[in-house]
Order: structure tokens, then C-alpha cells, then sequence
């Protein structure tokens, strides 16, 4: 079988002083870099630009800011179209322990069609608002999987996609472009039968960390989507069970 060919993919949105070091990480680990700058600042987009020119990453940049969301696909398939297989995606403000890469492409190799997903182990500076947020979206997950397993965390941005399957899911069913793309792209893989593996794997929040969630509007518009994953979840629900019965 051949070994997927990866690259990495960060979505940055004013990260300039964070990204570097997360894009050296990976390139150290041998993996090529994909920045997608979502309608940065000018600051962070010259700043991309130098880190680009200097170090080879891919660039590609979005004249808008259209969210977390949109900026991943926009890697995901400028990757796919360089003849990637295989993505990782990592945020771009340091969040991520990028000790564990090998761990993802590890099982990448095993299971080339498979979804490898982060499942975060959290150290003390999780803020204590997201810790419980974390907790009332998995219910939600639960119940849009009819499954306490199948998606044992839908938020954790660290993931190693195949490309041909995610993108399948991305343009026939659609996904948010924001802050409910994370959820919702896992929920609708399971939707469509698609194997997920679990990799657990620490995250921490830094004292300088940059937050772009915004309280009011993504709020709700994480609650309209949760709302349309049950509704879509109800008509789905017997091949959802028929399928996990016949496995």
C-alpha cells in the first residue's frame, strides 16, 4: 500500500507572533506547510508573506476573513490539487503539543481512509467556560450520532484528514465556515459511515493566546447548527442504526 503523502495545513487569522514557531515544528518533523491566511491584518500578512518567501511553506491568501472553517478548505484543497494525499490540520496559536505528529501519521499509515482526530488531554490553563461548554457540546454530538463513541471530541482542531473523503463530505452535504466547522464536519463523516481514530494527545491554552470566538454571534450560530445536525439526525437515524447493527 503506499504511504500517504502529507502536508500540513494552518488556518491563521492574525496569529503572526504564534505561527512561525508552530510552522517550524512541523517542518522539522518533515512535513511541508500549507499557511492559509484568512484575511489577515496587515501585520500578519506581511509576516506570512516573509515566513513564506523564507522558509517555502505554500501561502495562500483570502482576500476576506470567512472564518476557520473556510480557511482549512481553502488548504485542504490547495493541498489535494499539489497531489497531497493527506492533511494535518493545527491551529496556529501554539495550542497543540506538535510532539505527537508522528503518532497521527503513524496511523495514517495503517489506516489511510481513516480520520485521525485529536482527543485533548487538558492541563490546568483550560479556561473553565470552555471546559463546560466542551462537555454540553458532546451531549449534542451524542445525540447527532446516536452514539456515546463515535465522536469522543468534536471540537479538538488537531486532525489528519485524507483528502479525497473529507472533501467528498465538504461538497455534498456542506459544513460551517466558522467556529461549527470542527463539530460538524465530524458529525456528518459519521453520517456517511466514515472510520474515525483517536489519538490522545495534551493541549493547553497560552496566557497570550489570541481568541477570535465571538460570544454572542458564534454562539448562535454553533446553536443553529446543532439544532439542523439533530433535525438531519432524525430522518437519518435507521441507517445510522442499521449500519452500526451490521457491523
Amino acid at each position: 500500500m503506499t504511504a500517504p503523502n502529507v502536508t500540513a495545513v494552518i488556518p491563521v487569522y492574525n496569529h503572526e507572533l504564534a505561527v512561525p514557531a508552530v510552522a517550524a515544528a512541523l517542518r522539522a518533523q518533515g512535513l511541508p506547510v500549507v499557511l492559509v491566511d484568512d484575511g489577515s491584518g496587515e501585520s500578519c500578512r506581511h509576516a506570512l508573506e516573509n515566513l513564506a518567501r523564507d522558509s517555502g511553506d505554500i501561502l495562500v491568501q483570502r482576500p476576506v476573513n470567512g472564518g476557520k472553517g473556510a480557511a482549512v478548505i481553502s488548504g485542504l484543497r490547495e493541498a489535494l490539487a499539489r497531489g497531497y494525499t493527506h492533511a494535518l490540520q493545527v491551529d496556529a496559536d501554539g495550542q497543540h503539543d506538535l510532539r505527537d505528529v508522528p503518532k497521527f501519521l503513524e496511523a495514517a499509515r495503517r489506516e489511510p481512509e481513516a480520520v485521525i482526530c485529536g482527543r485533548p488531554v487538558f492541563d490546568a490553563s483550560i479556561p473553565k467556560v470552555r471546559f463546560l461548554s466542551r462537555y454540553i457540546t458532546h451531549a449534542l454530538v451524542w445525540l447527532q450520532t446516536l452514539s456515546f463513541s463515535a465522536v469522543r471530541d468534536s471540537m479538538c482542531g488537531f486532525r489528519l484528514y485524507p483528502l479525497a473523503t473529507v472533501l467528498e463530505v465538504v461538497d455534498r452535504d456542506g459544513v460551517g465556515t466558522r467556529m461549527d466547522f470542527d463539530v460538524e464536519l465530524l458529525v456528518k463523516l459519521v453520517w456517511r459511515g466514515r472510520t474515525l481514530r483517536w489519538i490522545d494527545t495534551r493541549v493547553s491554552y497560552p496566557a497570550d493566546g489570541i481568541s477570535h470566538f465571538r460570544m454572542l454571534y458564534d454562539n448562535l450560530r454553533l446553536a443553529g447548527m446543532h439544532v439542523r445536525l439533530v433535525l438531519g439526525m432524525l430522518w437519518r437515524a435507521p441507517l445510522i442504526v442499521w449500519r452500526r447493527v451490521s457491523r
